[in-house]
């Protein structure tokens, strides 16, 4: 199959994918949890029926809490995310939630202003030195092609399609974001980090397959070299691309409420790397040698 001839076809595609999530990061951004924000969060699980969420502010309103979120969680849990507070507070909220009907508190977490604008600055810190050290160690492991291409532009190749991914994922973030007050955490930037991990360990196997053919197929072109590599590796791509997805669709529905949006970030980022590693990276090697051509 001739995968190269379609490139200009896998770039509107990704183009618009990309284009869009600009969009949706722009018009609506990512909804940072208290992670980063700061604040409490306070989940518990009613032994009885839920309550309404009204009775719920009614039931906390005295205690000047200001701006409460209060989301379902499961038959009959709640999670309530509210500014930081100290132990005795916490402690009143309890009272006055079991006040309603006995319940069982299942998790409390309480993080600074101060130390959420930290983590927001180290995570964009780590994901530039993770983008860095990749395009290095591509450079290094390919060090000795020089021809028809450098050795760096390999690890370009490879930024782009990692680039590629990262925006969707958080494109498609925002957007549920926005419309399902999905909240971004310490567990979404470890899965980015994971989805990095991933997209890059694909595009290397085919970048190997690629150094391995331009030295068996002497006389044949760049881009019948590539395209030769994209159908030998397609099989191994798709098998372990799709193993890893069953996995993560069983633990999506099976895992729990608190792991359930950090697998689907995988679940989107693993799909974006694999699609990527096949129709963005290696095409994007011989577009390059043809308009250096």
């Amino acid at each position: 199959m001739n995968f190269i001839r379609y490139s200009k076809v896998y770039y509107i595609f990704s183009g618009l994918l990309m284009i869009a999530s600009i969009l949706a990061l722009s018009l609506w951004g990512l909804n940072l949890g208290i992670d980063f924000l700061g604040g409490s969060l306070l989940e518990v699980e009613y032994k009885e029926e839920r309550p309404a969420n009204q009775l719920i502010q009614e039931k906390l309103e005295f205690l000047d809490l200001g701006e409460i979120t209060i989301q379902p969680v499961g038959e009959k849990g709640i999670i309530l995310r509210l500014k930081d507070i100290e132990e005795k507070t916490h402690q009143e909220v309890l009272a006055e939630l079991e006040n309603i009907g006995p319940l069982e508190e299942k998790r409390f977490e309480s993080i600074g202003p101060v130390i959420g604008r930290e983590l927001q600055t180290k995570t964009i810190r780590a994901i530039i030195l993770v983008f860095l050290a990749i395009i290095l160690y591509i450079a290094w492991a390919f060090r000795k092609i020089s021809s028809p291409l450098s050795s760096w532009k390999y690890g370009i190749a490879a930024l782009v399609a990692l680039f590629h991914d990262v925006l969707i994922t958080c494109g498609i973030f925002a957007v549920l974001g926005r419309f399902f007050g999905i909240e971004m955490g310490i567990p979404f930037v470890a899965a980015l980090l994971t989805i990095l991990g991933y997209s890059v360990n694909d595009s290397i196997v085919v970048f190997d397959r690629v150094r391995e053919n331009l030295i068996k197929s002497l006389g044949k072109s760049f881009e019948e070299v590539v395209n030769k590599s994209l159908n030998q590796t397609l099989i191994r791509s798709l098998s372990t691309s799709f193993t890893t997805f069953l996995i993560l669709i069983i633990v999506y529905f099976l895992g729990g409420e608190t792991i359930r949006y950090f697998v689907l970030t995988l679940i989107i980022g693993i799909i974006s790397g694999t699609y990527s590693s096949i129709f963005i990276a290696s095409p994007i090697l011989v577009t390059w040698l043809k308009r250096k051509g």
